[in-house]
Parts: structure tokens; sequence; C-alpha cells
């Protein structure tokens, strides 16, 4: 099961994945070109997001945490937990593989992620969400 989100639009970023900490201001060349999510099983979300115009590699992080706290939320899971994400930069395009797991109540683990949290964040910085 995948989806997919096209948007064009500019704003923010996170650490990596440990939820809320996102940039402001993207450059005004930055664009959004889509996420995806996969649901890998019932509780683990992989998560592709691509980008043109990033800073570095933690803007694209940024965009794939948000596609997953959209993603989390319209699915009822209050809490995610970050297990993985590699970022690699072809062409000028940035692509971001990350893999979550997502549960209702909060995961044990040090890399836990607030879904209504993040969401705020998102929303705040202007990044695009699933």
């Amino acid at each position: 099961m995948a989806l997919a989100l096209g948007i064009t639009a500019g704003c923010g970023a996170p650490d990596g994945g440990e939820g809320t900490h996102l940039r402001m201001a993207l450059p005004p060349d930055a664009v959004y070109l889509g996420a995806e999510a996969e649901a890998l099983d019932a509780e683990i979300i992989r998560i592709t997001a691509r980008m043109q115009g990033a800073r570095d590699d933690r803007d694209v992080r940024d965009y794939a945490l948000c596609a997953l706290a959209g993603y989390a939320d319209a699915r009822g899971h209050a809490f995610a937990r970050h297990l993985r994400t590699t970022v690699d930069k072809t062409g000028g395009v940035w692509q971001a593989d990350a893999v979550y797991t997502i549960s209702p109540a909060i995961p044990q683990g040090v890399r836990t992620i607030d879904v209504e949290a993040q969401l705020g964040a998102c929303v705040e910085t202007g990044i695009p969400q699933l």
C-alpha cells in the first residue's frame, strides 16, 4: 500500500527523526517533489520523500518525518519511533528513505515521536504531510 503526495511549497526541517525540531524557511527555489508511505506491516512504515533545492540532507529528512506524522495521524496512531533514515542526492534531487514504527501508545526506546506535536511543528514550518 503506497500513498503519494506531490506539493510545491517551501519551509522547514527536523533532526533526522526524533521529533519536532524543524528548521524554518527553505530557500525560495526549494520544491517538495512528493512523499510516499508504504506499510511494511501493521506497525512498520517506510517513507520515501523527494525534494529539490534542499540546503542539505536535514531538509529532506524533515520532509519524511512530516509525511510520517500525517500518515500516522490519519490512521489513529499517536506515537512513532524512528528506526533508520538514509539520504541520497542525485542530479540536484534529494531523496530520503526512512523507516518508522507507529503505535497508539508510546513505544519503548529513546527515539519516540509524539505525532500530534510533530504535526504542529510541520504546519508551523510549512512542511507538507501525507
